[in-house]
Formats: C-alpha cells, sequence, structure tokens
C-alpha cells in the first residue's frame, strides 16, 4: 500500500506504505519493518534483476515452484484448466495470454500496476494482437476480458481489483470467466461480501474484511496461513488444489493459525 512512480527506469517518488509487514516479503526478501525507503529499495531491486518497467524487461519465467495467482494460472493453462487469462502488467497494460512462462514472467515479480505505458520489448513479447490497446498500453480488466471472449477463448481467467468490474465481468460472462479478486488490501465489507459472491478465488492480501468473511464461508478452500488464497467455486478450488499437489502441500486448515500481514485494513 505505497505508491511508486517510476520514470525512465528511475524511481522518482514512493509514499509511506500503510502496512508495517508483509510475512512473504519478511520470509523471502528479509524485510523486518516496511518503510518507504525499504518500498525504494525493493523496487530498485526488481529493475535491477529483471528489469521492471524498463526495455530490458525480462519477460518470460519457467519456475511455477511457489504458489501465487499468476503461478496458478500457468499451471491452469498447462493443465487445460482454462484457455487464456487476462492480466495487467508493466509496458503492455491489460493483455490476452495464453503462453504459460509469460504469464509467470510477466506477472510473478511484480505488485499492482496502476498505470503503464508500452515498452518495445514486452510488446514484442505478447504480441500487438493480445494487448487491449496497443498505442497506450491501459489498464481495462472489463474490456480486456471482452477481447479474449471477442478471440474466441473458451475458460478464461482475469484477475481484478475492482468488484464492481468482478460483477461486470459475471453478468456478462458467466461462468466462462474465472474472476480471481487481487490486490484487495483495505478491500470495504461491502465488497469483501461481494467477493465471496462474485469471484472464483481471492487473495487475502492484507484485507480484515476478507479475513472477517472467510470465517462465515465454510465450504471456502484455503491455500496458505501468511497470505491466503481463496477459492469459492469449483472451477477455484479446481485450480487452487491442483497447484497444491503440484507443490505437495495441502489446505491450510484455519485451526492452525495464520500469521497475516500487519496492520490488516
Amino acid at each position: 500500500m505505497s505508491r511508486v512512480t517510476i520514470e525512465d527506469g528511475k524511481v522518482t517518488d514512493v509514499t509511506e506504505p500503510r502496512i508495517r509487514r508483509c510475512p512473504l516479503f519478511a520470509k523471502y526478501r528479509g524485510m523486518g519493518e516496511i518503510t518507504a525507503d525499504v518500498v525504494r529499495q525493493n523496487i530498485e531491486f526488481r529493475i535491477e534483476s529483471f528489469g521492471m518497467c524498463t526495455e530490458d524487461r525480462v519477460t518470460r519465467m519457467d519456475n511455477f515452484l511457489s504458489f501465487g495467482i499468476s503461478e496458478t494460472m500457468s499451471s491452469a493453462l498447462i493443465n487445460g484448466e482454462i484457455d487464456a487469462a487476462v492480466m495487467a502488467a508493466d509496458g503492455c497494460g491489460t493483455v490476452v495470454l495464453t503462453d504459460p512462462e509469460v504469464v509467470q514472467g510477466l506477472g510473478g515479480r511484480i505488485s499492482g500496476i496502476c498505470e503503464t505505458e508500452p515498452i518495445p520489448a514486452v510488446v514484442e513479447a505478447v504480441g500487438e494482437g493480445n494487448m487491449l490497446d496497443p498505442e497506450t498500453a491501459r489498464i481495462d480488466m472489463v474490456a480486456g476480458l471482452d477481447k479474449a471472449v471477442s478471440m474466441g477463448y473458451r475458460t478464461i481467467a482475469v484477475t481484478t481489483p475492482s468488484m464492481s468490474d468482478a460483477r461486470t465481468m459475471r453478468e456478462r460472462h458467466g461462468d466462462r470467466a474465472v474472476i480471481i479478486a487481487v490486490h484487495t488490501t483495505g478491500m470495504s465489507e461491502e465488497d469483501a461480501r461481494t467477493a465471496f459472491d462474485v469471484c472464483d478465488i481471492i487473495t487475502a492480501c492484507a484485507s480484515k474484511h476478507l479475513r472477517e468473511e472467510v470465517a462465515r464461508r465454510p465450504d471456502v478452500l484455503i491455500a496458505g496461513n501468511k497470505v491466503p488464497v481463496y477459492a469459492v467455486t469449483e472451477k477455484g478450488k479446481r485450480m487452487v488444489g491442483a497447484k497444491l499437489a503440484e507443490l505437495g502441500r495441502e489446505p491450510w486448515d484455519p485451526s492452525q493459525g495464520e500469521e497475516p500481514p500487519e496492520p490488516l485494513i
């Protein structure tokens, strides 16, 4: 929950984060307290290591041995559970993808993208015809799903942080869409209820209200105890369950306790 601006490959602005600690970043990056300076250092690391938001952007990644939304969608493409994934990434905006390595390469190592612009290396990797808008790389997940449907894909995973957009997607495309709620920190109580009513898969992030709502939903499959992923529908459960099986893991039992981000908001 820090807004970061990158211009010409340099971090030019970082706002104060609202989350002080993330157990995943603590585990994998050794981060203790999250401050604006820590956020800056982490984004600079991403720019240096895989060229995020630059022409040096690495767009393919073949390591699916971790658990997350891009990993789950990549595996679902491989096993035929979905035909395409609609996601947003730096350098291409909203894009329709069918290559698991590109899904993982673009989505596996980034945070929420609010705004971007076309980057030639990324455009070449995904193909202009698969971008919602090759001229501006705009982000519009509803329009991205519409595009995927118009391209003839039958079962399409799509990520969105907006529950209004999620409801629109469901109304337009029904079960053809596998809707995944992402970047849910700060979600309202009403949106948390909507997420469980409309979405197939939900990332808990640092959402207080999602954790309260899942306690009232006993049929949800839960993966992970740090930043849980909730599989709500049968399609969602198949996708998340298949990824758990691939990793040799079991669903999480809430009675075992949780190590959440701090604070939950």
